[in-house]
């Protein structure tokens, strides 16, 4: 669908260009985007690819298990099951370690080899767990404290301040964080209370 969307966007724009005599500023905005294109995807490639590198080396190090043992008290509250199992804790850290440096195609395959790991201990099969789900919200509106790949984009397309958006950045991070984890957490809570009532 959104092919047919974006090739009738372009098919309707090469048709008012032709119409309203624009033919030649077409076909040089064409070229222009295309090599555009090109230098974006390089130089977002480079920076995933550097960030990938560090995270790898960080893990191998044995820096995201350190990292996992200094953020236990709080996955520990975020996902008991896996603190009780010992099993995904290093890559959730990871996770929200990429996350932080705001690189979130270095954590997209820590956020599945997390997911695997809870999985095993999922009885449910066919349905995400509570845990499997507070991954995925926090992996999707996480904190960022460095949104690398907004930094490029930002000095790709030419802004002479790429750094003015850190601020808005961690403030909205930060709310949708929070409210990311109350609402997972509102389920624990109902439960909670369900047994303590007689």
């Amino acid at each position: 669908m959104l092919g047919k969307v974006f090739g009738t966007l372009c098919l309707v724009a090469c048709l008012f260009g032709f119409l309203t005599g624009n033919g030649d500023a077409l076909g040089s905005a064409v070229l222009d985007g295309a090599k555009g294109a090109v230098d974006l995807t390089f130089s977002l490639a480079g920076m995933m690819c550097f960030w990938c590198g560090v995270m790898h080396v960080l893990t191998e190090a044995g820096i995201m298990r350190r990292l996992s043992h200094l953020l236990r008290p709080l996955l520990r509250l975020l996902f008991p099951q896996a603190a009780k199992s010992g099993e995904g804790l290093e890559e959730i850290s990871a996770n929200l370690s990429a996350n932080l440096l705001g690189i979130g195609n270095a954590a997209t395959p820590l956020a599945l080899a997390a997911m695997e790991k809870l999985q095993r201990h999922n009885p449910k099969r066919d349905t995400a767990s509570e845990e499997q789900i507070t991954l995925a919200v926090l992996n999707t509106a996480g904190l960022t404290l460095i949104p690398a790949n907004l930094l490029a984009l930002r000095r790709a397309a030419g802004s002479p301040r790429p750094y003015a958006v850190l601020l808005p950045v961690w403030i909205t991070s930060l709310c949708c964080s929070v409210m990311a984890i109350l609402l997972c957490s509102i389920p624990r809570i109902v439960r909670s209370f369900g047994k303590k009532s007689p």
